[in-house]
């Protein structure tokens, strides 16, 4: 049989999903794998990195929750394509491995949402907030899928309207998590009459030109969705 171009040192080090998730990012990092393009199987991992295969499927879990692998049922894993944002440079994935670092990044975006809506209450322009109400209108009628891409739209027109290039650029550093995150709230939930509400009481407060009711607005949003979130990562292996 021919050797696969992939190859691991076999893993030792525990916690084991951490160090196995590890090993996948050097391997993805590594160049042996282009976006777009299947992942191993998991016989073969299973049996270059002398590991069961729950442990495989847990670290594969892990991975696309943070939006850097796909999972297509019957059909295989996928390294994220490049045109989605992958943020390879500007993201060090490795900080987000485990419920510790999970939760640093969700509560640093609560507080950068909170800082962008504010200053767009203050800064945002009538041709900005219907452009806004625009987005929200869409919002209103959209499919699940068409809500994620949305959601993700209406928060950085938030954060053109702050005029802040600083607080903008962060957030765009995290636009592929917030895409992934969002979906994996949206996939679970009945409908999205729950966030659209949200998003309305955002624009009310922005169209009202008032800081503190935006920001009141934002943080029931913010809690929101990081209960959900928080709820589905559990369930994915990431909190334990």
């Amino acid at each position: 049989m021919q050797k696969s171009k992939f190859e691991f040192e076999p893993i030792k080090k525990d916690p084991i999903v951490i160090e196995l998730t590890r090993r996948l990012l050097d391997f993805i990092f590594s160049g042996s794998i282009q976006p777009g393009e299947k992942l191993p199987t998991e016989r073969q991992l299973q049996e270059a990195l002398n590991v069961g295969r729950s442990s495989i499927r847990e670290a594969v879990k892990v991975l696309n929750v943070l939006g850097i692998l796909e999972v297509k049922q019957g059909d295989g894993t996928y390294l994220t394509k490049a045109d989605s944002g992958l943020l390879l440079e500007t993201i060090e994935w490795g900080l987000l491995l485990g419920q510790k670092h999970t939760m640093d990044v969700i509560e640093a975006r609560h507080d950068i949402e909170i800082a962008i809506v504010k200053y767009a209450a203050e800064r945002g322009t009538e041709e900005e907030l219907n452009e806004l109400w625009s987005i929200l209108e869409k919002l209103k009628v959209s499919t699940k899928s068409d809500f994620v891409e949305l959601d993700i739209a209406f928060h950085v027109k938030l954060a053109e309207m702050a005029k802040n290039s600083a607080l903008k650029s962060v957030l765009l550093s995290l636009q592929s998590l917030l895409r992934t995150w969002i979906k994996t709230v949206i996939d679970v939930a009945p409908n999205t009459t729950f966030s659209y509400e949200d998003h309305y009481d955002i624009y009310v407060a922005l169209a009202d030109h008032d800081p503190e009711k935006a920001e009141i607005a934002m943080k029931k949003h913010m809690g929101d969705a990081t209960r959900r979130l928080i709820e589905e990562i559990n369930k994915e292996g990431m909190g334990k």
